[in-house]
């Protein structure tokens, strides 16, 4: 079945693509022996696929790149590497973002740079820095009526969406907080429109107080609205476990997810903490399908050390 579907995906059939996409998020290592056969199809979109690439396929995009075989292809190969969890891709990047190959003058980016489409970065200190957790549970939207006197937005009016309401004493939000270091409450509010338009930040404190962050900047391309908007009239609730920290959906109803790793409709974008330009960790993301918007998802960050949250929107 595979082999009909790395076959097909070569021959350019975007629905067995789309569907060796979906293995490899519930299986990753189901494709790890076809993953040769994709490389040499051409197929390197999205590198997703390549989640379970094993030393052959890795040491070889190595040596492709080191012998300057391909330059044309190189933003997609670095991609590839960075989703891997071979150390050898990881200390490749590292010397590449020293010692450029062929065609990296043509990148917007150093090599480096590519660990944050996959979900880590390196800290100030040198070291290796997951900004996911790698396990995830479903976020299941439990509808509750909103209290009169809520805070409102400062641009729109509408009054402030609290998106999430987490608490690391329970055992499943402790597990995928973990990385992040946060410990007690932690309760992000936004605003629901303008959060489309632009990240949004909040201050908050372990005791689960959450205020809108006085440093937010309104695009000027925000529209002006003249009637303020109440929220989606739901709260994400923990459900159960996700098979893998792969399977969050930013277009299907019931993939809202808090850990794992993002599903972006766009290009990756991990969120810097306003306070101190360290990239922030990614909590999870609730769509658009499971409160009634159809597309779109809003995705969820914090940076402890800081005890500033973020919520940024991406759509199709």
């Amino acid at each position: 079945m595979i082999e009909e579907l790395v076959r097909a995906a070569g021959a350019g059939d975007d629905a067995a693509l789309e569907e060796l996409s979906e293995i490899a998020a519930a299986e990753p290592a189901r494709l790890t022996g076809h993953l040769s056969q994709l490389l040499d199809a051409g197929v390197l979109w999205p590198p997703t696929l390549y989640r379970g690439a094993t030393g052959d396929v890795v040491r070889r995009i190595i040596d492709d790149v080191d012998a300057g075989q391909s330059p044309l292809r190189l933003n997609h190969l670095l991609r590839i590497l960075a989703h891997t969890a071979d150390p050898r891709a990881e200390q490749a990047l590292r010397r590449w973002q020293e010692q450029p190959p062929a065609g990296a003058d043509k990148l917007h980016v150093g090599p480096l740079a590519y660990a944050r489409d996959a979900g880590w970065t390196v800290a100030p200190d040198g070291s290796r820095r997951e900004l996911c957790a790698p396990s995830a549970y479903r976020l299941v939207m439990n509808e509750v009526s909103r209290p009169a006197g809520d805070p409102t937005c400062p641009w729109c009016a509408s009054p402030l969406w609290t998106i999430a309401d987490l608490d690391t004493g329970t055992a499943e939000v402790g597990e995928v907080l973990a990385h992040t270091g946060w410990a007690g409450r932690l309760r992000i509010v936004t605003c629901h429109l303008c959060a489309c338009y632009t990240t949004l930040y909040c201050q908050v404190t372990p005791d689960g107080d959450a205020v809108w962050w006085a440093g937010n900047s309104r695009p000027d391309y925000a529209p002006v609205t003249t009637e303020p908007e109440d929220p989606p009239a739901v709260l994400p609730a923990v459900g159960p476990r996700r098979d893998t920290p792969f399977e969050a959906s930013a277009w299907n109803e019931g993939g809202s997810t808090l850990g794992g790793r993002p599903d972006w409709i766009q290009d990756a974008e991990h969120v810097d903490c306003p306070a101190c330009q360290q990239p922030m960790d990614y909590l999870g993301l609730v769509g658009g399908a499971d409160v009634d918007f159809g597309e779109g998802a809003y995705y969820l960050h914090l940076h402890a050390p800081c005890g500033v949250a973020a919520v940024n929107y991406q759509q199709s």
